[in-house]
């Protein structure tokens, strides 16, 4: 029945998705092209960087004393070097750990990259339509784990500084609901621990966490609980996963196991059947060889394993619960799902039916939970928001 119900999902999520690629999310062109002067100034010419960039540019070299060009990670190394810094890389949280002037201005330089190149005017003058929708290709089940991907637009990967322009129609709102903590919920869910599930009952199951067994620190709770799904094997997560294999023997065994069959070569399922991907021939020649690079490469494919039993039973579930609520819709006149982001669904509603489609979406997820998970005492609240605009549901 779980190979059976899990089919259906995917072909369910295969129609939302031909549904939100059809439709597309509504998208304010002017308030964006209104974000990007505000935040990088005014378009610039073909070829040349924006005010706020070039005046960032000019900061870095002003600190290092020379011109370096700060998109090149090469040129960016070799000054930091020059200057008694040997990096890594030049990814932000290396950079944050150095005592340097030019670390100010390059943070700010990197984000404000980030947006010009990922959703600046050339984004918006090729994925915004005519009409006003965003017009990414959405693929359900891309991801190995069953997570989806986009082709163009980047409509999974929408940063906090543009969903301001992700602006409903006149006379209509947006239905953002997000599943709270899943991850861990499911965790709970699949693993059968009776005292995690205890805990998961509840609307914050980190605070409960916390509560329980790390004198109240909800960051040390989170930090734990996160470790033990990832696999944190070093640091302050690794020293904290003690108390989680005391209270909560069953959940962490659950992860364990699944890091030590990857590790080994073997695969891993979800709750509905969902497998992993078998290693493959190179990964069975560098163990096979034995060293440090097996060890590593080992290491590497048990992490996989351990997350993809929670990550592929979270996409189980949220595939139940698009479709669910995908057919409760068709009776509602003007809803139109038009946004799915992991654990997240927005629907477009005309203002007069957001309330109905709130409970839908309560509904929906309540049975895709029965369904994923019948007889389990976890619960994945669902909390729907309705507003105007994308950024005013977080």
């Amino acid at each position: 029945g779980a190979l059976r119900l899990l089919v259906a999902a995917e072909s369910g999520s295969a129609l939302v998705a031909a549904e939100m690629t059809a439709r597309g999310l509504p998208w304010d062109a002017d308030e964006h092209r209104r974000i990007l002067a505000e935040t990088l100034g005014p378009r610039p010419p073909e070829g040349q960087r924006p005010v706020r960039l070039a005046e960032l540019a000019d900061r870095i070299a002003a600190a290092f004393g020379f011109p370096v060009n700060p998109d090149s990670p090469v040129e960016l190394k070799e000054a930091f070097r020059r200057h008694g810094f040997e990096i890594e890389s030049t990814r932000a949280w290396v950079l944050q750990g150095v005592d340097h002037p030019a670390v100010a201005p390059l943070l700010a330089y990197k984000d404000l990259a980030r947006l010009w190149t990922a959703n600046g005017w050339h984004w918006l003058d090729e994925w915004i339509s005519a009409d006003g929708r965003l017009t990414a290709q959405f693929l359900p089940g891309a991801v190995v784990t069953g997570r989806w991907a986009t082709r163009g637009g980047g409509g999974l990967q929408l940063p906090a500084s543009i969903r301001a322009a992700a602006v409903a129609q006149p006379g209509h709102v947006f239905v953002v609901a997000d599943a709270a903590q899943l991850e861990p919920r499911i965790l709970a869910a699949v693993s059968g621990d009776p005292a995690l599930a205890a805990l998961a009952r509840g609307d914050d199951l980190y605070s409960a966490l916390a509560a329980d067994g790390f004198g109240g620190d909800r960051r040390h709770a989170k930090l734990a609980m996160l470790g033990a799904m990832y696999g944190q094997t070093s640091g302050e997560a690794a020293r904290l996963m003690a108390t989680l294999r005391v209270r909560y023997p069953a959940a962490v065994g659950h992860v364990e196991a699944a890091a030590l069959r990857g590790e080994t070569g073997g695969t891993v399922r979800s709750v509905l059947g969902r497998v992993c991907p078998p290693p493959s021939e190179r990964w069975r020649r560098i163990v096979g060889e034995g060293g440090e690079a097996a060890r590593r490469v080992a290491r590497d494919r048990g992490r996989f394993t351990r997350n993809f039993v929670i990550q592929a039973s979270a996409a189980d579930w949220a595939a139940v619960w698009m479709t669910t609520l995908r057919l409760a819709l068709l009776d509602v006149p003007g809803a139109e799902l038009v946004l799915f982001q992991h654990d997240e669904l927005v629907v477009h509603v005309p203002l007069e039916v957001a309330e109905q489609v709130c409970e839908l979406v309560v509904d929906s997820a309540q049975t895709a939970r029965d369904l994923a998970f019948p007889g389990s005492p976890v619960s994945l609240p669902v909390r729907p928001a309705v507003v105007r605009r994308y950024s005013d549901a977080k």
